[in-house]
C-alpha cells in the first residue's frame, strides 16, 4: 500500500527536516484508520499529566484531520510532528493537516520545549547536548 507522507511543522532550517526517524524515537501517535493511540514505553518516565496531554493532542488531531499523526524526536532533540495518510484516503487534506500542525506548534510551544529538554537530558550523551533554546 502506497502512503503519502507530509513532513510538516519543521522549521525549514531544522536539521531534522525530511529525515525519517526510527521507531525508537517515536514518542506517541494516533491512527484514525485503526482508531488507536500508541505511546512508546521508552518514554514512560514522562509525567502522567504530559502523557495525558500528548494522548489528547494526538487523538484530537486525527479526529480533525484523519490519517496517522505521530510525535517524535530527531537526534538533536527537535520535536517532529508528522502526519501520514493512505494513498487512497480521499478525505485526508494535506493542506489542512499542515495548517493544523502549525497551529499545534504555536499553541503548544512550552510543551515542545519541555519535551526537547527531557529528550536531550535523558536520551543524548552529555557531549552531544545541543543548545537548548
Amino acid at each position: 500500500m502506497e502512503k503519502k507522507i507530509c513532513h510538516c511543522g519543521l522549521d525549514p532550517q531544522s536539521p531534522a527536516r525530511g529525515i525519517p526517524y526510527d521507531a525508537h524515537r517515536v514518542l506517541c501517535g494516533a491512527n484514525a484508520y485503526d482508531v488507536k493511540y500508541y505511546f512508546n514505553d521508552h518514554f514512560s518516565s514522562l509525567p502522567a499529566a504530559i502523557q495525558a496531554e500528548l494522548k489528547i493532542l494526538c487523538v484530537l488531531f486525527t479526529e480533525e484531520v484523519g490519517g496517522i499523526f505521530t510525535i517524535g524526536f530527531a537526534d538533536d532533540g527537535e520535536v517532529i510532528l508528522e502526519t501520514v495518510s493512505e494513498a487512497d484516503d480521499f478525505y485526508y487534506d494535506e493542506v489542512s493537516s499542515a495548517l493544523m500542525i502549525g497551529k499545534v506548534r504555536e499553541t503548544r510551544q512550552e510543551l515542545f520545549r519541555s519535551l526537547k529538554l527531557y529528550y536531550c537530558t535523558f536520551f543524548t550523551p552529555p557531549d552531544r547536548h545541543p543548545a537548548m533554546f
